[in-house]
């Protein structure tokens, strides 16, 4: 949190930044003037035009470099494919409620409020008592009491209890919320045990009500459901990645943290399909080298920092599970940093035993240190073949891959032939449903029914999807295994997927590019966003150096000509002082500021360093240009240029 040469505080520094985003229209709470809603704000004009240079980037570094498909679904998504998903059944935070006001609050997050507070107000304890010792004696007349430091047993269970914090189930959570006497924010009412909400809107498609949808909690289940065309339109090919932007939805209980946490964000989300037995990449030794902040697992467990190490170490140490997991861990950092997130507040957090979704082999958190904390901004997982075995299921659709041996191989053949006669006089109109969840068994479940129908000639089935319990006989189903020569063979690719929260990065990024200009004699102490370039809202301004018709129609053309050139920028003809107008702009992150004069050619002002150089009219543009996509750098630029004095403008006015 770099701001001036004075110390500032984590909360005094938060409220700096949020009111400069808020006072400059980054971002607005959304619906202001009737009070506001939690959870959802507004992106102003600048706060647009960063997020569409964060995407541009996006785009350009993985959906382009990485020769992905892009698509774009629906936000409304139908009960069936969130159900098949799993999102319907286990979509949930957990939530205590105000047993009086009937309040709600996410109970980790309280949890992890209290401890972190309390290690917080004993590190400043103990730092004032070392400070001043005889500060800290109590007057034995006195009965106030005495604040004192925790134990070296209480800070170490604190400790364990923050970094386990999500691999607590619901009853464990209740019982540390106790153990810990926490109560109802603000009331100090007693709150409930904690219980599962699931946090999707719903919503109804149609006029008729009778099908039920849900606003999308991610994107990546579009690309699922379309895979068997993109694997298609990819030549039948693995590895492939489709790619989704959009916006997402969730129904936070207590959405708090500003822009960090809302109900309604951008998410930008990747689906890269792998074999199975070769989660291989062949770009991986581009990157192997890349040294990065990881977090182990074993790190957090034994309360310790995370650690420097290599992508290709931790590969080979079996850290991060395979190569096209690291390769995705490092492509992300170097995006995050080319963005211009500092790469020492940057470290990616490997989620806990627990903490993992259950379908996960591996799974890493890019997280950012900011105002707010250490914040998960991107998940990098490897998804397993969860999600296409699940639709396949539910939906009766096969959406697997082909794979040609170069050799015939034997291989153990699964059959399942269900006796739709045998069954249909049985069953009746149940006989349909029954049959295809017996054909949709896997080997394991397959081969446990047949032991158990030659055993004792009659066997209970549960339907899954219905609940529904059958008791059937060795002629209702017929199971075989055999040996076959093949050429080739079908399977379920496993995913590996990245997935980016865009508002939290560009959060991130305004503190990492936010800081305090030093007052120098005759200005003001001023606010900047240090935005790269790339970036930045817009990359230059033009100024006339004072208000004069000539010049403004010298000014005119040129941010026409900046323009077609493809270099966004913003013509300022108000009059104001060329310092005020410096300071305005230098507050939104512009890069680059141009003053026209009577003089031939232009001043050309880089907004960190303040230099100033005169650049030939017919030159101007296509400098601008190359400094606003990085081709070239403001050091080449001064170097080639003559740099102009403080003196020397003064004398034009």
């Amino acid at each position: 949190m770099a701001t001036t040469d004075v110390a500032m505080n984590r909360e005094a520094f938060k409220t700096l930044v949020k009111n400069t985003l808020e006072r400059r229209l980054f971002y607005i709470p959304s619906y202001k003037i009737y009070g506001g809603v939690a959870g959802f704000y507004d992106y102003g004009p600048w706060g647009c035009q960063v997020e569409t240079n964060v995407l541009n980037l996006w785009r350009q570094h993985f959906v382009m470099e990485e020769d992905m498909w892009e698509i774009r679904c629906p936000c409304v998504t139908p009960e069936v494919v969130l159900k098949a998903s799993g999102h319907v059944d286990k979509f949930t935070d957990l939530m205590v409620k105000d047993l009086k006001l009937g309040s709600c609050f996410r109970a980790d997050h309280l949890l992890k409020d209290f401890l972190t507070k309390a290690l917080e107000d004993d590190a400043r304890l103990v730092a004032e008592r070392a400070a001043a010792p005889q500060a800290v004696v109590p007057d034995r007349k006195s009965k106030k009491n005495v604040a004192e430091p925790l134990t070296p047993e209480q800070k170490l269970r604190m400790q364990s209890d923050l970094a386990g914090l999500d691999e607590f189930s619901g009853p464990e959570l209740g019982e540390k919320i106790k153990a810990y006497s926490i109560k109802a924010p603000e009331s100090g009412n007693d709150l409930s045990d904690p219980y599962p909400f699931n946090l999707m809107f719903s919503t109804q498609i149609g006029p008729t009500g009778t099908l039920h949808g849900y606003m999308r909690p991610e994107t990546a289940q579009g690309i699922f459901v379309n895979f068997r065309d993109l694997y298609y339109e990819s030549g039948n090919k693995l590895p492939f990645a489709a790619a989704q932007i959009g916006s997402a939805y969730r129904n936070e209980i207590a959405p708090r943290q500003g822009p960090m946490r809302v109900r309604e964000f951008t998410m930008a989300e990747i689906e890269h399909f792998v074999n199975p037995d070769d989660k291989s990449h062949p770009k991986f030794k581009s990157v192997e080298n890349l040294v990065v902040y990881l977090f182990p697992r074993a790190e957090q467990m034994a309360l310790r920092d995370h650690v420097e190490m290599r992508i290709g170490d931790a590969v080979a140490q079996g850290i991060v599970d395979n190569e096209t997991l690291g390769y995705f861990i490092a492509r992300t950092y170097l995006f995050l940093t080319k963005l211009g997130i500092d790469k020492k507040r940057l470290r990616f957090r490997q989620h806990l035993a627990n903490e993992m979704a259950h379908y996960a082999q591996d799974c890493w958190d890019a997280e950012i240190e900011c105002s707010y904390g250490w914040f998960e901004c991107v998940g990098c997982a490897d998804r397993s073949a969860y999600d296409l075995k699940a639709h396949t299921a539910k939906s009766g659709q096969e959406l697997t891959a082909y794979e040609s041996f170069a050799e015939p191989k034997d291989v153990v053949q699964l059959t399942i032939v269900p006796n739709k006669k045998v069954l249909g006089k049985e069953f009746r109109r149940d006989q349909k449903i029954l049959s295809e969840s017996l054909e949709a068994m896997n080997r394991e479940e397959a081969l446990a029914l047949k032991a158990k129908l030659e055993e004792k000639e009659k066997a209970t089935y549960k339907v899954c999807s219905t609940g529904q319990e059958f008791t059937l006989t060795k002629e209702m189903v017929a199971i075989e295994e055999k040996v076959v020569k093949t050429h080739g063979r079908n399977f379920t690719p496993s995913v590996i997927e990245p997935s980016f929260g865009i508002g939290r990065i560009m959060y991130c990024l305004y503190e990492h590019c936010f800081y305090l200009r030093p007052a120098v004699p005759g200005e003001q102490v001023s606010s900047v966003f240090r935005f790269p370039p790339i970036v930045a809202p817009i990359k230059c301004t033009v100024f006339p150096l004072m208000q004069r018709e000539v010049l403004n129609v010298k000014s005119k053309a040129m941010s026409n000509g900046l323009t077609r050139a493809g270099v966004s920028n913003k013509l300022d003809i108000t009059g104001r002082s060329i310092g005020k107008r410096y300071a305005r702009t230098d507050e939104v992150g512009i890069p680059f500021a141009i003053t026209v004069d009577f003089d031939e050619g232009v001043t050309v002002r880089e907004r960190d360093s303040k230099q100033q150089v005169r650049i030939p009219d017919a030159e101007v543009v296509d400098v601008v240009r190359d400094l606003s996509n990085g081709t070239v750098v403001w050091e080449d630029v001064a170097a080639k240029y003559k740099l102009v004095t403080v003196a020397e403008i003064e004398a034009e006015l």
